[in-house]
């Protein structure tokens, strides 16, 4: 499942990209990785723009 853009931490959609993630077997920890790594790239496309 493709994780939603632009979720700032402490969001649901924040929450929804982890729970995506653990859903899909990787461990927790690994998971929150994952979403504030896709918040972090969505936060430094906008300031390139």
């Amino acid at each position: 499942m493709p994780l939603k853009k632009g979720t700032k931490p402490g969001s649901k959609g924040f929450s929804a990209n982890i729970r995506a993630e653990v859903n899909a077997g990787k461990p927790q920890k690994q998971a929150v990785a994952i979403a504030y790594s896709a918040a972090k790239k969505k936060k430094n496309a906008k300031a390139r723009k």
